[in-house]
């Protein structure tokens, strides 16, 4: 079994957003798939149960009890368990972060998601995690062109020395309104969506899968 943290310190960023898309991802690929929501207000619970479909189990779980989570996961045959962590509890996302074997860091192109950000990788190098960064809510570009605030999103990003995942997620209402039901995007109506989210999954999929014998890219960072 394999386990990804979603993370991100500085609320509204998207992070139970793109926990929950990610889980339905690996659910519609054939993946025994479990949502561990440590977040208090629950909002990845209240997606779950808001599917009609079969769909990935959750559990209401402290980051205290994500240890026995785990467990009882690897021993009721999970294939992947995800982790909906609380924004601003640094303790909860050390203990994610401890089990994951990828973790997700949600950033908004804007300087205090950034700098929230900065805080979090400390933490990722300190424990050796392999992670990713994806930027969330992004402004669709026009003409094919990125708007200045992605473009100096990316360069600060670039300049941290992070790794970015090549999908960029764009502020499309689709991926909220689909939740309200359970929902993907990948299960709507909005083709463009769906193609997002599935690149995304693609990208991460091999990365949180893989066999790993040497340094992270935390570590190498």
């Amino acid at each position: 079994m394999r386990t990804i943290a979603v993370i991100a310190l500085k609320g509204g960023s998207g992070k139970t957003t793109l926990a929950a898309h990610m889980a339905l991802a690996a659910h519609l690929r054939g993946l025994q798939t479990l949502v561990a929501d440590v977040d208090p207000q629950r909002s990845a619970s209240e997606v779950m149960t808001a599917r009609e479909a079969e769909g990935p189990r959750c559990v209401t779980v402290s980051g205290a009890g994500l240890f026995a989570a785990q467990l009882a996961a690897v021993g009721s045959g999970v294939d992947l368990m995800v982790i909906d962590t609380a924004a601003g509890a640094v303790e909860d996302v050390g203990q994610a972060l401890v089990l994951a074997d990828l973790a997700l860091l949600v950033v908004r192109p804007t300087l205090l998601d950034i700098a929230a950000l900065a805080r979090t990788w400390e933490i990722v190098r300190r424990l050796n995690k392999p992670a990713l960064v994806v930027v969330n809510q992004a402004p669709v570009p026009r003409g094919g062109v990125e708007a200045p605030v992605v473009k100096r999103a990316l360069r600060a990003l670039d300049y941290l020395r992070l790794p970015i995942a090549p999908t960029i997620l764009r502020n499309r209402a689709v991926y909220q309104t689909a939740l309200e039901t359970g929902r993907s995007a990948e299960e709507a109506a909005d083709a463009t969506a769906a193609k997002e989210m599935a690149a995304l999954w693609t990208y991460l999929a091999p990365l949180a899968f893989a066999e790993r014998d040497g340094p992270t890219e935390a570590a190498e960072g």
